[in-house]
């Protein structure tokens, strides 16, 4: 019966006997042999049980020595190899293979692997003393568990109830244990375990001070245990017999990875090599092992979102589950793993390196993954495919020859897991994916000729969910597409969410990624339009387009760019450049490659102007012609690598210490030593979190990030973090509405483009895989003709309904299996149609540039704070028709109207240095003898406000004769004030606080 007492020994014999009744046996601690390291009883008591022959053949060799023997050749390949290797290859003596464990046989075809399995022996020993040197003699480790006499695991134990907290028993394995000890010395016990009543760590490497404890925890904290103790999940279900050989066999792993560092002494990048004892953390082992519980009870066919934070090891989950899925048996009794084949995707074009080499290193038989590289020939793809290679690595750019393969193999099943399936999983690519991996229908009737409605739903058929094709998709960042395709609902139907989450917050707590929002920093811009001199007449123009073009001529003005590019670059010499031991890097994010090629040259200048060691590097796509100077821009050209490295090996070296980056970078780059991040690009939703979690890494001496923000409100910022921060789901009723693609067919057929000959006869040609695909074109210029006879908005209005038809079909035939030909006719029409229509014409006035100058321009700090996030989940939504171009009426205004838009909106604020020089024309207008002479109650108010209005006006201009420069950086303080607007509100209430401090309140009132 379990003790209930309060003490340290307590916690530790409720344990024991928890384990003696699960299959452990209680083992004494004297057994233990400190200089072997193992406890020889029960290593030869298995051997004798389980290989009797084996045993007895080292016997007629050695004699009575045979034990010593073995077990000293036992220590001596534990200490060489370490245990997971002997454990897995066995000890070879003398000729002969002695196993030290048996695994659980993957199928149950093998009964005798069973019975072996059976035999394996666990033993728990309390209070073991392991040393080997006199002065820790007594020194003793609370609990070792043992699997046929190895140590497996130790475990330092802590009641809260006696005042020991987790806190205790790490320290306890800093300070007080030797990691020259057998039991401690790296690979030679797999994990050490420090376990209280509340909180579970644990780490593969001891090595004192500098030993890294991992949490082991369901969440930040444990919840409350009803039944007892809160991590007791720790023994009854982690460290249970099943549970440690399934960790040993698949999950338990040694890693080596390599990354690039600056050498100090060598003065370049050097390879750095790193290994590890990987032991999977406690949600890594819960979602690979529920997936798979799932799979069991479901077979092929399902779909399952992992949603994973940054800093959750995504990529060694998908890489334990991609192997454990390719020899996966549903059942005993099957002859064959339920999935043919494994194929991991990513929609990045260059794989992952690290899944790559994750999911390859992973592999314990050699041949079992093939990666499809760029050079890899289509022969030797179609090879891999044919021969059934268990785990295929892609990229969905290679996914057609890998498609055109499959189609010949017909009959097989597939577990397509997704890397950060977050914008390619409703797009045609994965439709063409799941197409290609659907059934073949080989019953066809080889009479009949089949109809265009038996092509279509053969179609249909194949582009739905497919009962052979299971899908796992892993992301830390869901959009509403991805959690609605492969979220899970309870089988009545209502809210979706993922199959398995670890969430922002969580990896936050933990210290696995910093928070990106503790230092944020914003900035508002101020400037002034004015139409130029010459322009002589005031033009009408639509008013959006308009306020965009004018927008960023504002910001690619050299001197906007010059403003925020020595702004960014005294806080980088300020701050940046000397955080992380001078180490920190910066990133800005531009709006626009135009944006990143000015920027670069602004940069350039202003750190040569400084005298900066260092310099900035630029990322952009392309070639980028620039007006300004008449020439064309490369990012090869602008960086001058000459290619000795690449962008991301370039920021590791001293002489690099900034990148500016238009639209790359923004996903997927993971550098440890970006500390700053400059934002002057609008942000929005899910491109907000992506983009500044780019800054999150943790890295030694790395505590903090830092943020300017030049252009995006703080608190949208903030809500859309808050929207990945915690878990998300999608509620039933905000779910994509089917019926929404019949209101839209509605649209698109009532305006009388798309006649029904023309679906019936695209459809025939398009699905009939003959080599008559030019016949389509004829069909389509007779729509595009119908298209241009129509008033302009009407097209606008068609365009808007086939672009929401074919986004709202593309995405529900992956959702559902619709049964309706007609909808499928006019998808496979208007999916082709969409790209023949004209484009719709350039709604930017460009020459509205021509009319207009930059007045003014300053940039002010809003300040700093630290944006915080509660603990609640987001609500994700499903999609709607509707997108761009849904036909709203378009408003239009001069261009003196938009003008004065944009100033009111963007018009220049009073600083603090603004309102010292203020205070100079308040006091010279309150102390004027001539306007305090008005302020009577005989006087008008009218009056009175005339004259106030003059003194003000001759105050302001005597500002410009005190020697404050108009045009000083395109700002000053008589800008602001004179401004109409600012003007008019600034006199109104200022007048109206003399009047009343004059007059009086009852003179006041009396008065007006």
């Amino acid at each position: 019966m379990a003790t209930t007492g309060t003490q340290e020994k307590d916690l530790e014999q409720h344990i024991e006997d928890y384990l003696t009744g699960q299959g452990y046996e209680r083992v004494a601690p004297q057994g233990y042999d400190r200089a072997l390291g193992l406890v020889p009883e029960e290593v030869l008591a298995f051997i004798q049980k389980t290989q009797l022959a084996a045993y007895k053949a080292l016997q007629a060799q050695y004699g009575a020595k045979t034990d010593e023997r073995i077990l000293q050749r036992l220590a001596k390949q534990v200490q060489d190899k370490g245990l997971l290797p002997v454990l897995r290859e066995g000890l070879k003596d003398s000729g002969q293979k002695l196993h030290l464990v048996y695994f659980r046989p993957a199928s149950g075809l093998n009964p005798e692997h069973e019975v072996l399995y059976q035999k394996n022996r666990f033993g728990v020993l309390r209070q073991v003393r392991y040393a080997t040197v006199k002065k820790d003699a007594d020194k003793s480790v609370d609990l070792v568990l043992t699997l046929n006499g190895l140590p497996l695991l130790t475990a330092e134990l802590k009641n809260a109830l006696t005042g020991q907290y987790i806190s205790d028993a790490i320290r306890q394995y800093e300070e007080d244990r030797n990691s020259q000890e057998p039991l401690f010395q790296y690979r030679r016990c797999l994990v050490h375990f420090a376990v209280s009543t509340e909180l579970a760590y644990m780490t593969t490497r001891l090595d004192g001070k500098a030993t890294r404890f991992l949490p082991f925890n369901q969440d930040v904290k444990n919840p409350a245990n009803p039944a007892g103790f809160a991590t007791a999940y720790v023994w009854e279900d982690v460290w249970a017999t099943d549970s440690l050989l399934d960790l040993v066999q698949h999950f338990v792993f040694e890693q080596t990875t390599t990354e690039l560092v600056y050498s100090e002494a060598k003065g370049e990048l050097v390879e750095q090599k790193a290994t590890r004892l990987l032991f999977p953390r406690y949600h890594q082992r819960r979602a690979v092992r529920r997936l798979l519980a799932a799979v069991q009870a479901e077979g092929a066919g399902g779909r399952y979102l992992i949603k994973h934070s940054a800093g959750s090891g995504k990529s060694n989950t998908l890489s334990w589950l991609a192997h454990r899925l390719a020899g996966f048996y549903q059942h005993p009794s099957d002859a064959q793993p339920l999935f043919d084949s494994v194929i991991v995707v990513t929609d990045r074009r260059l794989l992952n390196k690290q899944l790559s080499d994750n999911v390859k290193g992973f592999e314990q038989t050699k041949g079992v993954v093939f990666q499809v590289k760029n050079e890899t020939p289509s022969s030797e793809l179609k090879e891999a495919i044919e021969s059934g290679r268990r785990l295929i690595l892609t990229t969905l750019q290679r996914f057609p020859v890998i498609s055109a393969t499959i189609a010949q193999v017909p009959g097989r099943r597939y577990a397509v897991l997704m890397d950060e399936a977050h914008s390619s999983q409703s797009g045609e690519g994965a439709r063409h994916l799941k197409k290609a991996l659907s059934l073949e229908e080989a019953e066809q009737n080889e009479a009949d000729e089949p109809t265009v409605e038996d092509l279509v739903l053969a179609d249909i058929a194949k582009t739905g969910p497919q009962p052979n094709v299971s899908f796992f998709a892993f992301t830390a960042t869901p959009k509403n597409k991805t959690i609605e395709l492969f979220g899970t609902a309870p089988a009545g139907g209502g809210e979706k969410r993922p199959f398995d989450e670890y969430t922002m917050r969580q990896a936050i707590a933990e210290g696995f990624i910093l928070d990106v929002l503790g230092s944020y920093t914003s900035f508002k811009r101020y400037y002034k339009l004015a139409t130029k001199a010459t322009v002589a007449e005031d033009k009408e123009y639509e008013k959006g387009p308009a306020v965009r073009l004018l927008s960023q001529f504002v910001d690619l003005t050299d001197h906007a760019i010059e403003l925020k590019t020595r702004l960014m670059l005294e806080h980088f010499q300020q701050h940046t450049q000397k955080a992380m031991k001078g180490r920190a890097r910066g990133m800005v994010v531009t709006r626009s490659r135009l944006h990143a090629v000015r920027y670069k040259r602004k940069f350039d200048q202003v750190m040569k102007e400084l005298n900066l060691p260092y310099r900035a590097l630029v990322a952009f796509s392309g070639t980028v012609s620039d007006s300004e100077t008449g020439e064309d821009y490369t990012e090869v050209g602008m960086n001058g690598l000459d290619g000795k490295a690449s962008i991301e090996e370039a920021l590791k070296l001293p002489q690099y210490r900034l990148l500016i980056a238009a639209n790359k970078f923004q996903t997927g780059f993971d550098e440890p030593l970006l500390h700053t991040m400059y934002v002057d690009k609008k942000l929005g939703g899910i491109s907000t979190v992506q983009t500044l979690s780019r800054l999150n890494r943790t890295a030694k001496h790395k505590d903090n990030t830092l943020v300017l923000d030049f252009v995006n409100d703080p608190a949208q910022v903030q809500e859309d973090f808050q929207g990945y921060y915690e878990n998300n789901f999608m509620a039933e009723d905000q779910q994509t509405d089917p019926n929404a693609l019949y209101d839209v067919q509605d649209t698109v057929q009532a305006l009388g483009v798309v006649r029904e000959q023309d679906l019936d006869g695209f459809a025939a040609i398009y699905l009939s895989q003959h080599d008559n695909m030019h016949l389509l074109q004829p069909i389509l210029d007779g729509c595009v003709g119908r298209f241009l006879g129509l008033e302009e908005a009407e097209q606008d209005a068609f365009r808007a309904a086939a672009n929401d038809y074919v986004r709202l079909y593309r995405f529900l035939s992956q959702l559902l299996t619709f049964k309706d030909v007609d909808l499928a006719k006019l998808y496979y029409l208007l999916n082709h149609l969409v790209k023949k229509l004209p484009v719709a014409g350039s709604k930017l006035p460009q020459e509205v540039l021509n009319d207009v100058k930059l007045d003014a321009y300053k940039i002010h700090e809003q300040g700093t704070q630290k944006l915080t996030l509660v603990s609640e989940d987001g609500e994700l939504y499903g999609q709607q028709p509707g997108g761009s171009g849904n036909g709203k009426e378009e408003q239009y205004d001069y261009l003196s109207a938009i003008i004065k838009t944009l100033n009111n909106t963007f018009g220049i604020g009073l600083t603090e240095e603004d309102l010292e020089e203020f205070q100079k024309v308040k006091k010279s207008v309150e102390t004027n003898a001539n306007l305090a002479n008005y302020f009577t109650p005989q006087n008008s108010v009218q009056n009175i406000e005339s004259k106030f209005n003059e003194v003000v006006d001759e105050a302001l201009q005597a500002l410009v004769e005190f020697g404050i420069d108009q045009y000083n950086q395109k700002l000053d303080l008589f800008n602001k004030l004179s401004e109409d607007k600012a003007n008019a509100q600034l006199k109104r209430l200022w007048f109206k606080h003399l009047l009343a401090t004059r007059l009086g309140g009852a003179g006041a009132q009396a008065s007006v």
